[in-house]
């Protein structure tokens, strides 16, 4: 798996703003580009995940830590 190149550091926003900073981010990427995520808001395992399905990006990896969730998404947009 790549290493992330960009982290999105979103603790302390409330959905939507992690997720609108991550399209932000991915708009602007070339394909194959991995960011990594930071959240702590619960309603990101369920805005994450739809944003990504969405618009042909890929979450690689997913992790729940003690205090805040971390989506490694790959930029392999296909339009």
């Amino acid at each position: 798996m790549n290493s992330p190149e960009h982290i999105i550091d979103a603790r302390g926003h409330r959905c939507p703003v992690p997720t609108l900073k991550l399209r932000k981010l991915l708009e602007n990427l070339a394909t194959g580009t991995v960011v990594t995520l930071w959240v702590d808001d619960p309603m990101a395992q369920i805005d994450v995940p739809h944003f990504c399905n969405k618009n042909n990006y890929i979450i690689t990896s997913f992790n729940h830590e003690d205090e805040f969730m971390t989506f490694v998404v790959t930029s392999s947009r296909t339009d």
